[in-house]
């Protein structure tokens, strides 16, 4: 059984002025860079079977303009910045074959690093990592993942 994992981090949103930072809404930039990354993901044949989703206003409005039809949970962890808790609700996924997981830094570039043992340097707004499993998600600890490829906007 093979799982792929895309992680995305949420694309460009406005600057926080005196709003909350959960309540940050995306930027004209961010809402093409998240419809071209959904390009992406189509051209390329991976369209995720489920996602995972911060529930900041940015990541919400990132996966919408994906224009993705995907069952989604809107996980408040997420926010929380914490690889370890990322790699756990990936290994509690029940998703058929490719999952989607749209976060934040630093934990989303931790999260690439800690199961494929690589990663990019940098990981700006609107990169997407997809990861490749040779075993479902259970099974999805550190150092058992292949980075396949980085897409940045």
């Amino acid at each position: 059984m093979t799982s792929t994992l895309l992680v995305l981090r949420h694309a460009k949103a406005v600057d926080g002025g005196d709003m909350p930072d959960a309540a940050r809404p995306l930027a004209p930039r961010g809402r093409a860079d998240a419809a071209a990354a959904g390009d992406w993901l189509r051209a390329n044949g991976l369209v995720p079977g489920a996602a995972l989703c911060s529930t900041a206003v940015r990541t919400r409005e990132t996966l919408d303009a994906l224009a993705i039809d995907v069952p989604t949970d809107y996980e408040p962890l997420i926010y929380d910045n914490d690889a370890s808790v990322l790699a756990r609700l990936v290994r509690e996924s029940d998703a058929p074959g490719t999952l989607l997981l749209v976060g934040h830094n630093p934990s989303v570039q931790q999260l690439v690093f800690d199961l494929a043992g690589e990663g990019p340097a940098a990981y700006p707004t609107c990169t997407l990592a997809v990861i490749t499993f040779d075993t479902g998600w259970p099974d999805a600890w550190p150092g058992t993942g292949t980075l396949k490829t980085v897409r940045t906007a």
